[in-house]
């Protein structure tokens, strides 16, 4: 039996099992296995994998690891290296774990069939793994944007920087943080919401609830929205042709 999975904590919200049990299901795939694994430590990696054994063929990652998973890998994708977080983990025959990030194509190609073209200044809720994939898009697409956190650093502002002029010149919005999540399911995003308008594009990477505080907010102004369930389908694909590939 080939076994796959994610690691993350809490792990009550993803529909990642779910997905892949269907698509299990619906493909004919006899022989795998799809669980999740939370593990409150991501010192408990070890451990883990050995206990599943060598069947283990691939894991997903999630919050909160897909940085702190680094050291515990033997080699990285150029562009996982680059951004320094990992969503996907390969175990070859030998027992050595590839890193990769699924997240930049499921983001990226979501993100295309949302946006018109026409789209290119942004706000970059977060500044943690799933950012970084978030980030890597932008560039690639020669956005103008800014990632915003509650704690100031060389490359990021704070929410209090957010005036009405800037949010009003910022057609996109993406939100990577787990505000709208369980347990946060009544919290937004410290943005005035008020000053969101039609012009603007709401992305959030939450997809459970499918519509957040902040993706209700900006539907009542008029905002195209969107929530993360198209990237999550689109990275487990992406994931799936990394497991399997020759």
């Amino acid at each position: 039996m080939r076994k796959f999975g994610l690691i993350g904590y809490p792990l009550g919200h993803s529909f990642s099992k779910k997905y892949f049990t269907q698509k299990f299901d619906n493909e004919g795939i006899k022989d795998s296995v799809y669980e999740l694994y939370p593990i409150k430590e991501i010192t408990d990696f070890p451990a883990l994998i050995a206990d599943i054994g060598p069947e283990l063929i691939g894991m997903n990652v999630t919050i909160p690891y897909k940085q702190s998973i680094l050291p515990y890998l033997d080699d990285l994708a150029e562009d996982a290296a680059e951004i320094q977080a990992v969503n996907t983990i390969y175990f070859d025959p030998a027992g050595r774990r590839y890193g990769f990030n699924t997240d930049i194509p499921g983001f990226e190609e979501s993100l295309k069939q949302f946006i018109s073209e026409d789209v290119r200044t942004a706000l970059v809720l977060g500044n943690g793994g799933a950012a970084k994939a978030v980030q890597y898009v932008l560039k690639k697409l020669q956005f103008e944007f800014f990632t915003v956190s509650r704690r100031p650093s060389s490359n990021t502002i704070t929410y209090d920087q957010i005036d009405r002029e800037r949010m009003n010149r910022t057609r996109l919005i993406i939100n990577t943080t787990p505000l709208g999540m369980s347990p946060y399911e009544n919290v937004t995003p410290d943005l005035c919401l008020d000053w969101l308008d039609s012009h603007q594009y709401l992305y959030d990477l939450v997809y459970n609830p499918s519509k957040t505080l902040f993706l209700a907010a900006g539907e009542k102004k008029g905002c195209k929205i969107q929530n993360g369930l198209d990237m999550l389908y689109r990275q487990a694909e992406a994931s799936w042709n990394i497991w399997n590939r020759k």
